[in-house]
C-alpha cells in the first residue's frame, strides 16, 4: 500500500503484521514518547486551568470595582440586593443559629458531668464557640447555598439568554450593573446576619440549658462574662466581611462566565455553592491562624 509500511509486533504466541502510518513505528519503539504526546497537552491544560480561572476572577473584580464611581447609576440595585441577601435570609439564619446554640449547650453539658466543674463553664464554652465559629461559618454555609446559588443562576441565565450582551449593546457596563451591587450587598449584610446568628445562638443556648436543667440562665451568663474576650466579636465580624465577599464574588464569577445553555446554568450554580463552601473553610483557617 502506497505511503505505508509494515510494523512487526512480536507476541509470545504468534506474530502479526500491522499496517500503520510511518510515525506509528516510532511510537511502538518509544512508548514514552507516545504517552507524552497524547497526555501532556491535557495535563498542561488541567494544571493551567486554576491559574487561568484566578486571572479571570481578578480581572473581573478589578473591572467591577473600577466602576464603583458609577454608584449613582445602580444604588437602587444595591438596596434591592441588600434585601434579597440580608433581610430575606434572616429567618433561616436565625433558625440555624438557634439550633446550633442549643445543641452546643446540650453537648457541652453532656461532657461536663464532673461535680467539681461548675455549671457556669457551659456558658464559657458555648458563647465563644458561637461568636468565634458557629455564628460565622454556619451563616456562611447557609448563604453559600441560598444566596450563592441564586446569584449564579440569575447571572448564568442572563448570560445564556444573551441578556448581558444586550446590556453591553445598549452601552451599559454589565459588570458594574450586575456584579458590584451583589458583592457590596453581601459585604454589608453578612455582618448583620452574623450578629443576628450570634444573638439568637447564645439566647437559644441559654434557654435550652435552663429548659433541660443543664445550667440556670444566671450561671450561663456568669460563665460567658467571666471568659469573654473583647476581640472575639471583632474577629467574628472580620470573618463575616471576608465570607460575604467570598460568597458573592465567587458566585458572580461563576454565573457571569456561564456557558452551555441550561446545563451550564445548573453546573455554574452547583460550582458556585460548592466552591464558596470550600473557600469559607480555607478563609476560616487562614484568619484563625493569622489573627488568633
Amino acid at each position: 500500500m502506497t505511503g505505508t509500511k509494515t510494523c512487526p509486533v512480536h507476541s509470545a504466541r504468534l506474530q502479526i503484521q500491522l499496517v500503520c502510518d510511518p510515525t506509528a513505528g516510532n511510537y511502538l519503539q518509544n512508548p514514552s514518547t507516545a504517552f507524552a504526546k497524547k497526555f501532556m497537552p491535557e495535563l498542561i491544560t488541567r494544571v493551567l486551568q486554576p491559574a487561568e480561572a484566578l486571572g479571570r476572577f481578578v480581572l473581573l473584580m478589578a473591572k467591577a470595582f473600577g466602576s464603583i464611581g458609577e454608584f449613582r447609576l445602580y444604588w437602587k440595585n444595591i438596596v434591592d440586593q441588600m434585601v434579597k441577601i440580608g433581610i430575606d435570609s434572616i429567618p433561616i439564619v436565625a433558625l440555624a443559629a438557634l439550633f446550633s446554640g442549643a445543641v452546643t449547650t446540650v453537648q457541652t453539658a453532656y461532657q461536663l458531668v464532673s461535680p467539681f466543674i461548675p455549671k457556669s463553664v457551659i456558658g464559657a464554652v458555648v458563647v465563644p464557640s458561637v461568636i468565634l465559629e458557629l455564628g460565622a461559618v454556619v451563616t456562611g454555609f447557609l448563604l453559600a447555598g441560598r444566596v450563592g446559588a441564586r446569584i449564579a443562576a440569575e447571572l448564568g441565565t442572563m448570560r445564556v439568554t444573551e441578556q448581558i450582551d444586550a446590556l453591553e449593546a445598549m452601552g451599559l457596563n454589565s459588570i458594574g450593573y450586575l456584579i458590584v451591587p451583589r458583592v457590596v450587598a453581601g459585604v454589608l449584610m453578612f455582618p448583620v446576619l452574623y450578629a443576628t446568628a450570634c444573638f439568637v445562638g447564645v439566647a437559644g443556648g441559654a434557654f435550652v440549658g435552663s429548659l433541660t436543667g443543664a445550667v440556670p440562665i444566671g450561671e450561663f451568663i456568669d460563665g460567658a462574662r467571666e471568659f469573654f474576650k473583647p476581640f472575639d466579636p471583632i474577629f467574628g465580624l472580620i470573618k463575616s466581611f471576608v465570607f460575604g465577599f467570598a460568597i458573592t464574588a465567587i458566585s458572580c464569577y461563576k454565573g457571569y462566565f456561564t456557558e452551555g445553555g441550561a446545563e451550564g446554568v445548573g453546573r455554574a450554580t452547583t460550582q458556585a455553592a460548592v466552591t464558596s463552601c470550600v473557600y469559607i473553610l480555607i478563609a476560616d483557617l487562614v484568619l484563625a491562624a493569622a489573627l488568633l
